[in-house]
C-alpha cells in the first residue's frame, strides 16, 4: 500500500498524474502562466516548499513534482530507467496530463541539468529556463565521469555512486545523519575551501560522511521538523532512485551526441557564492550558448540557495517571471 504523503508546511498535498509510464506525485498552487520547479540530490518537491507559495501570490501556477525515483513518485527497478530521456519525458508527460503546452522550468542542482536539457531535448515545451546553481554547460568532450574521476579520483561522490549498491548503502545506514550532513549551510566559503590542501578537495562526500559529526562545519539549513520531512520520506524510499541519476552520466552523454547545444528562450541563472560543486563561475561564459540570458549572485549562500535565502531566491525569480512572462 503506497504510503500516505507527509504534509509539509507551505506545500500541501500532491495530486497524482500518470506520465512516461510512472505515476508521479505533483504539487501545485495558483494559477496564471506556469513554472515547474525540479528538485536536484537527495531532495524532493518539499525542497520548493517556500517558492510554491510565493510564485502563486506572485500570480503564477507553481508545480513541483516528486521527480523519478523520489517521494511519492514511482521508483523502477533498473539504473537503466533514469537517463536523460526519462527524466524529460516525464516532465513532457507531465505537462500533457496538466493541460500545459508551455512552462518555465526552474531547476535546482541535478534538477537544473534536467532543464537546461529539457530546452535542447524538447524545446516545444519550453518557454523559458531558470537554472539555481547549475549552469547550462556544452557536452563534454569525454565520457564525463572519466573526467570526474581523472581530476578528483574515484572517492569522488559521482564516481563513487557509480558502484552498484555501495553508496546507497552507506546512506541509508542512518538516514537523519546523512541528512545531517548534508543539509548545511555557513561551513567554508570559496575561499576558504580553495586554500585547502588537494587531498581534502576530492568531494569525497561519502567518506566525509563517516567522520566526526563534531566536526561538521556550519549549522543545518533548515528547522528540524523540515529535516524530518525528507529523513521520514528517504527512510521509506532510501536512495537508489536518485543515485540512478548519477549512474547515467555515461549513457546521457553518449545519447546527446549531436544534440545542438544552443537554448534559445529567456534564461536566468542564480548563482550561490559559495557552492562548492556547482561555482559561480562555472556560468561565466553562459552567453555564448544562452544569448537572452540574465545572472544573479545569491552572496553568501551555499548549495542549498533556495531554503538557504528563500526570500532573495522568490524575489528574483518573480520579478523575472513578471517582466518575461507576467
Amino acid at each position: 500500500m503506497r504510503e500516505r504523503p507527509i504534509s509539509g508546511a507551505r506545500l500541501g498535498e500532491p495530486h497524482f498524474v500518470q506520465t512516461n509510464g510512472i505515476r508521479m506525485a505533483v504539487y501545485e498552487q495558483g494559477s496564471g502562466f506556469p513554472i515547474v520547479f525540479c528538485h536536484g540530490f537527495p531532495e524532493l518537491a518539499y525542497s520548493w516548499r517556500y517558492q510554491l507559495p510565493a510564485l502563486a501570490a506572485a500570480g503564477f501556477r507553481a508545480i513541483a513534482p516528486d521527480q523519478r525515483g523520489y517521494g511519492l513518485t514511482d521508483a523502477p527497478e533498473g539504473a537503466e530507467n533514469y537517463s536523460m530521456r526519462h527524466l524529460t519525458g516525464d516532465l513532457v508527460g507531465m505537462l500533457d496530463a496538466l493541460g500545459i503546452e508551455k512552462a518555465v522550468f526552474c531547476g535546482h542542482d541535478w534538477g537544473g541539468m534536467v532543464v537546461w536539457q529539457m530546452a535542447l531535448m524538447h524545446p516545444e515545451r519550453v518557454a523559458g529556463v531558470i537554472g539555481v546553481n547549475t549552469p547550462h554547460m556544452p557536452r563534454a568532450p569525454m565520457d564525463p565521469i572519466a573526467l570526474m574521476k581523472m581530476a578528483y579520483g574515484e572517492d569522488m561522490y559521482i564516481v563513487f555512486f557509480q558502484k552498484p549498491g555501495v553508496a546507497d548503502a552507506a546512506l541509508a545506514a542512518d538516514t537523519a545523519r546523512t541528512f545531517r550532513f548534508f543539509m548545511r549551510k555557513g561551513g567554508m566559503t570559496l575561499e576558504e575551501y580553495d586554500r585547502q590542501p588537494p587531498e581534502a578537495k576530492t568531494l569525497a562526500l561519502v567518506a566525509a560522511l563517516q567522520s566526526d559529526e563534531a566536526l561538521w562545519p556550519g549549522e543545518l539549513v533548515m528547522t528540524q521538523a523540515e529535516l524530518d520531512v525528507f529523513v521520514e520520506t528517504f527512510k521509506r524510499t532510501g536512495f537508489t532512485g536518485g543515485i540512478n541519476w548519477y549512474r547515467n552520466f555515461t549513457r546521457n552523454w553518449q545519447e546527446s551526441e549531436g544534440l545542438a547545444q544552443q537554448v534559445a528562450v529567456p534564461c536566468l541563472m542564480i548563482m550561490a557564492e559559495n557552492d562548492v560543486v556547482l561555482r559561480p563561475a562555472m556560468a561565466d561564459g553562459m552567453e555564448a550558448l544562452v544569448p537572452d540570458l540574465e545572472k544573479h549572485l545569491v552572496r553568501k549562500c551555499g548549495h542549498w540557495t533556495q531554503q538557504e535565502h528563500p526570500e532573495e531566491t522568490n524575489r528574483v525569480i518573480a520579478d523575472w517571471m513578471r517582466r518575461r512572462f507576467g
